[in-house]
């Protein structure tokens, strides 16, 4: 029997979704549905497990976690990428590494949630609700605003078309912009520079890589317009966190939409937590029951195609 590891099912969906009875006689799953506080306790944990099933860049899987568990033969992670494994260490131990597909537009409708949640005031719309009032706020209208995208990929070319049916303008940047595709879908090429002095709304859909990161820091907020709201549902070391802070407190940006952070989980004690002009999401973009689903079965999918020595999906 195969011992298998479900890590970070925070919502402890996994049995909700596979019928785990199914399987009783081929796999034996335990589920962590909470993060290891170190690389040692996630070590001990996991010492006689020969699969693992990970949601991307949750769980590090590092070399030194990699090397500390000499049973394990297969890892399958949520998505065709992941920045949290290295894939140099499982290469060498023959470990193999599988992905699943995932759906990209409920990042494109989470991104539109945390915009119309800042420029509708909802969050503190909702609170004065729940404690008896009424419209203690105004709002701003989405109609002839300018939304600057950066990133022009499956996701931001969601966010565009969803932006056009508002009848809003919209323009993008990234160092490898497709100048085709962006006139074809009638948005505007635009220097980064020039993006974060115009645009009302600038949105991250980038793929993390060095050349990323920290993309945003304090020369930028600088370029901002202090009425621009910046949203982020992409990954959180885009954005330099501590100048980000620093330009909510000065109100340099009138606000910020996020569903991704350097750290995650968000420690309790965040100082964005605090924060009245920040808008947070607890890294939802991509948990949805669609997603999920689709996760899971082919996790499994997958480590039978591997049993089979026909693996599907690798990751190299």
């Amino acid at each position: 029997m195969i011992k298998v590891a479900i890590l970070d099912d925070y919502q402890d969906i996994f049995k909700q979704i596979i019928d785990i009875q199914k399987y009783k006689e081929k796999y034996s799953f335990e589920i962590f549905n909470e993060p290891f506080l170190n690389e040692n306790e996630a070590i001990v944990a996991l010492e006689e497990f020969e699969a693992l099933f990970i949601m991307r860049e949750r769980t590090p899987i590092t070399r030194a976690l990699i090397t500390g568990l000499p049973k394990l033969k297969y890892i399958m992670t949520s998505g065709m990428r992941n920045n949290a494994i290295d894939l140099e260490t499982t290469k060498k131990n023959k470990i193999i590494v599988c992905g699943t597909e995932i759906n990209p537009n409920p990042a494109a409708e989470i991104t539109w949630a945390l915009i119309l949640g800042l420029y509708r005031n909802m969050r503190q719309e909702i609170d004065n609700m729940f404690q008896g009032y009424w419209q203690t706020t105004i709002g701003f209208e989405l109609k002839g605003k300018l939304i600057g995208l950066i990133g022009l990929g499956k996701i931001g070319t969601q966010v565009a078309k969803v932006a056009k049916a508002f009848g809003m303008e919209v323009c993008a940047w990234s160092e490898n912009l497709d100048l085709s595709h962006a006139n074809k879908i009638g948005v505007l090429p635009m220097s980064k520079e020039d993006l974060l002095k115009t645009a009302d709304i600038i949105s991250i859909h980038l793929v993390l890589g060095d050349r990323y990161k920290n993309l945003i820091t304090k020369k930028e907020f600088e370029l901002m317009k202090k009425s621009s709201f910046l949203i982020n549902t992409s990954r959180g070391q885009i954005i330099n966190e501590d100048d980000l802070i620093e330009a909510l407190k000065e109100e340099k940006i009138a606000g910020v939409g996020l569903d991704v952070y350097d750290k995650e989980p968000l420690p309790q004690d965040h100082k964005l937590r605090f924060l009245p002009n920040a808008l947070l999401l607890p890294h939802i973009g991509y948990v949805t029951a669609e997603n999920y689903s689709k996760f899971y079965y082919q996790m499994i999918e997958n480590l039978e195609s591997c049993l089979k020595k026909k693996p599907l999906r690798i990751i190299s």
